[in-house]
């Protein structure tokens, strides 16, 4: 009986663990809207293309610095696996960079920035 009884506690810890688990219940928030890690990235790099289309197109700082922000912002959404995470942390801190570069009117530092988060988040393709 002693060994029924601790079979029981077992099996009813295992089920309450299993239905109570985040993973299994996990969902986005309401009126949230997830995107697949690719989708996630190809928004990611039609923002920093835009960023670099206003430099091109002789964007005042603030305006160039608002663009680029979007992008980092978006760029958070990318989820996949560990080496996704930290080389989409390599790409934000290049995003970042150039978002100081913009601020402080230095579009063609930022410009680098970009080139070059640009190439990380191509990158992030292969990862997934």
């Amino acid at each position: 009986m002693k060994i029924f009884k601790s079979a029981v506690v077992a099996f009813s810890l295992a089920v309450a663990m299993g239905s109570f688990s985040t993973s299994a219940s996990a969902e986005s928030d309401k009126g949230r809207v997830s995107y697949k890690p690719i989708d996630a990235v190809n928004i990611v790099i039609e923002r920093i293309s835009a960023a670099e289309a206003a430099i091109n197109n002789g964007a005042e700082d603030a305006e160039v610095a608002a663009l680029i922000k979007k992008a980092a912002d978006f760029s958070e959404e990318i989820n996949a696996n560990d080496k996704v995470s930290r080389e989409n942390s390599k790409v934000r801190g290049h995003l970042k960079a150039a978002i100081t570069s913009a601020k402080s009117a230095n579009l063609q530092e930022a410009k680098e920035h970009l080139a070059k988060a640009k190439a990380g988040t191509e990158g992030l393709k292969k990862l997934l």
